[in-house]
């Protein structure tokens, strides 16, 4: 909703609405890469793939209204916490967007081979990430300091998934070494994952700084969350 009490209201709600609109993006990039390895569907994938040009733009365009802001019109504490914290939040989309690319381009690879074995693990940890970049966004509109505790918190399930997903298809490249390419994709997909989660945990520490001026980055959270 736009404010409009002062000059720069309108111009930090439109700046809200672009990151929200590029983190809409990424969510589904996320979504249908999963699809496009799962299923699998190559054409899905190039199409994810092409896709990611948007997200590209956005970040160029939205870093340029940051800076403008900066420049133009000198904002002070919230104002100021928000715009420094926009451009980051902006390049942690980016780099989600650039990942669900990576997940595509191995599951191009990986539609070429016999499947090694059912994906159980690897959506779990799609949705995982999904819901995580999902949260973050909706505590950055709520200004929700618990929720974004709560995805900072829900991290660690993710590292523990791609530990998981690890020793298993180790496990296939002992047994069996015809299996090693096809299970060192599939493991590069669960890092790809750990990452977005990763990613995710960094915009919900900078809701948190936005909203609090707390700067709990490097697991301090923990402390928070006390």
């Amino acid at each position: 909703m736009m404010r409009g009490d002062r000059p720069i209201d309108q111009e930090l709600d439109h700046l809200r609405e672009r990151l929200l609109y590029m983190a809409s993006l990424v969510e589904r990039a996320i979504s249908q890469a999963l699809d496009s390895l799962v299923k699998p569907d190559v054409e899905l994938a190039r199409r994810t793939i092409e896709a990611d040009r948007e997200v590209d733009q956005l970040e160029v365009e939205i870093e340029e209204e940051c800076i403008r802001l900066l420049a133009l019109r000198q904002p002070l504490a919230g104002d100021l916490r928000f715009i420094s914290r926009a451009l980051k939040i902006t390049t942690d989309l980016e780099r989600i967007g650039d990942l669900a690319v990576n997940i595509c381009e191995r599951a191009l690879e990986l539609a070429e081979e016999p499947p090694l074995k059912p994906y159980i693990d690897i959506p779990r940890m799609a949705e995982m990430a999904q819901s995580m970049v999902r949260r973050a966004l909706e505590a950055f509109v709520r200004k929700d300091v618990e929720l974004a505790l709560q995805v900072c918190r829900d991290d660690q399930v993710v590292d523990s998934l791609e530990e998981q997903v690890f020793r298993e298809l180790l496990t296939f490249m002992i047994e069996d070494p015809r299996t090693v390419t096809r299970a060192m994709r599939i493991s590069f997909v669960s890092k790809y994952l750990e990452r977005i989660a990763d990613h995710a945990t960094n915009v919900a520490e900078n809701v948190i700084y936005i909203v609090e001026a707390k700067d709990i980055r490097h697991g301090a959270y923990e402390e928070q969350a006390r």
